[in-house]
């Protein structure tokens, strides 16, 4: 076979041998690349009126946000931008200082004390006294120690990668914003405006949610790997390219065939290295099934029968600080990625081997691996007992359990292609991000 041609997808026969009926030839399409396109900066304008007809204090935020109606929302290094305008025509004697503030916080509950605040900034805009530091206006009326007339700021905050939490010594990153209707636990991030009045007096304030985004990303795949991409050529297995594999613990399925005999399927499950992948990208897999019973292997690989997954686990607890101790710790896991299979293209099957390649969609809308203090959000690839009833594992549901991690950017270099067949459907949410 031609190395440059794509590979015939073969269909196993009872015996385990490849058929002589073989799919056609088709044109490999990179559905994963997109072209990168340059963030467009959307400004969103929050306002008070206060029954006026004209708003009185107006908070212009610049974000990279898909649109108007979504949140503001901000990437790793990104700095938040934005203009404050507030109108006092007459003066506005009352108003004491004017102060932005960035916030993070994991929520757990409706208490106080189920709230944990992990990032807090602090930027001083205005202040009555000329000694408290002030954010730069090109406007007469903010340069006194009372605000008359249309005063304008703009002002630049930028967003540390990490933080250390009630100042254990420990530096946590960002979380990406997380917040779903099935869990009590959510990561909030808000910018708020206050307007400090004296004794007597309501103060004032605007505040907006945003969502923000890390960047991390994962290393490079393999130079053998990277090649196969930029060449729409087969991806090389673990024997072609092992430094570019991790392969698992070989574990073992036992059960019965339809004659009542006794059958055991060794399986040996790979995983592209590094064990980091993009959201909205791939898992490639490898999967070697041997056995001494045929006709246990042609069990396994009927359609539908392997369930390689990945699984996602959130972990948190209610009570934070010296309390989390006291309380027990949440998980609650659930499967978002099914890998899809076919016959291996480089190392031929025979009768007590199955050889198959594979890949795991990451769905665009995870949130990437995340650890802050109490709350985590964590992966893993899973390799559960065989959809037969026959053929069940002897000592759990769970044959296999591999810890991996999901980000947001993509790796240097080619992006991954996806290379199962296009008769193969993937069952994944691809909805983007709209916070």
């Amino acid at each position: 076979m031609d190395a440059l041609s794509p590979p015939p997808y073969r269909q196993l026969s009872r015996q385990g041998q490849a058929s002589h009926s073989e799919l056609p030839h088709y044109t490999r399409r990179n559905t994963l690349a997109h072209p990168v396109v340059p963030r467009v900066s959307i400004q969103h304008v929050f306002s008070l009126s206060n029954g006026r007809a004209r708003p009185w204090l107006v908070l212009k935020v610049s974000s990279s946000a898909k649109s108007t109606k979504s949140l503001p929302t901000f990437y790793e290094k990104e700095k938040i931008n934005a203009t404050l305008e507030l109108h006092a025509e007459k003066g506005d004697s009352s108003i004491q200082s004017v102060m932005a503030m960035v916030r993070g916080r994991i929520i757990t509950g409706p208490r106080s004390d189920e709230t944990v605040t992990f990032l807090t900034i602090l930027h001083p805009i205005w202040a009555r006294s000329t000694d408290t530091p002030r954010t730069p206006s090109l406007s007469e009326g903010a340069s006194g120690s009372k605000l008359f007339g249309d005063c304008i700021w703009s002002f630049s905050i930028p967003l540390p990668k990490s933080v250390d939490v009630q100042k254990s010594g420990v530096n946590y990153c960002l979380p990406e914003t997380f917040s779903e209707r099935d869990l009590a636990v959510s990561v909030q991030y808000d910018l708020t405006i206050h307007i400090s009045r004296g004794k007597l007096r309501t103060d004032s304030q605007i505040r907006t949610p945003f969502g923000y985004v890390p960047s991390s990303k994962p290393e490079p795949p393999s130079v053998l790997r990277q090649l196969a991409y930029q060449q729409s050529m087969p991806v090389p297995g673990p024997s072609v390219d092992p430094r570019g594999w991790k392969t698992l613990t070989t574990c073992k399925a036992k059960g019965t065939t339809f004659q009542n005999c006794s059958a055991d399927v060794q399986c040996s499950l790979s995983l592209a290295r590094p064990l980091c992948y993009t959201r909205g990208s791939l898992i490639p897999c490898s999967l070697t099934l041997s056995s001494g019973d045929p006709q246990a292997l042609d069990m396994v690989t009927a359609s539908n029968c392997i369930n390689v997954d990945l699984r996602r686990t959130v972990g948190y607890t209610s009570a934070p600080g010296i309390e989390k101790k006291r309380v027990a710790h949440q998980e609650l896991s659930r499967e978002c990625g099914k890998a899809v299979w076919w016959p291996s293209a480089s190392i031929q099957s025979d009768r007590y081997n199955r050889h198959l390649e594979g890949e795991i969609r990451v769905p665009k809308d995870l949130r990437p691996t995340s650890l802050m203090d109490h709350f985590s959000i964590s992966y893993s690839v899973v390799l559960r007992s065989f959809n037969i009833s026959t053929l069940k594992s002897a000592n759990s549901e769970i044959l296999l359990s591999e810890p991996v991690d999901i980000v947001a950017a993509y790796a240097r270099g080619p992006r991954p292609t996806a290379y199962a067949p296009p008769a193969y459907d993937y069952h994944s949410h691809e909805n983007d991000h709209d916070y």
